[in-house]
């Protein structure tokens, strides 16, 4: 058993000054990464208005096809033309670890 994480590091619009302007533009996100039936959440950078980081995990019998899927993610993260993204770190564990 294979388990992979990501956290993308995002860089919100200008206009992203309050809590609901912020979620407008992660939620569409997180709706679109659920698609791929991987594990989302948003994961740090609460305080700040212009900032996101999504978490993401996902479980599979093989390593490749986890890089896959977190392939699959980090392409449909860094395709949103509304954000920039600053950073994707990944972790593959396997059950031994």
């Amino acid at each position: 058993m294979y388990t992979g994480t990501a956290v993308f590091d995002m860089l919100l619009p200008g206009d992203s000054r309050s809590l609901k302007q912020k979620r407008s533009y992660v939620r569409p996100i997180l709706a679109a990464l659920r698609r791929l039936e991987v594990a989302v959440a948003e994961v740090g950078a609460h305080e700040l208005h212009g900032r996101a980081q999504i978490g993401v995990g996902v479980v599979a019998a093989d390593s490749g096809h986890v890089r896959e899927v977190l392939d699959a993610c980090e392409r449909l993260v860094a395709a949103r033309p509304e954000i920039e993204l600053l950073s994707a770190r990944r972790a593959l564990h396997t059950d031994e670890d």
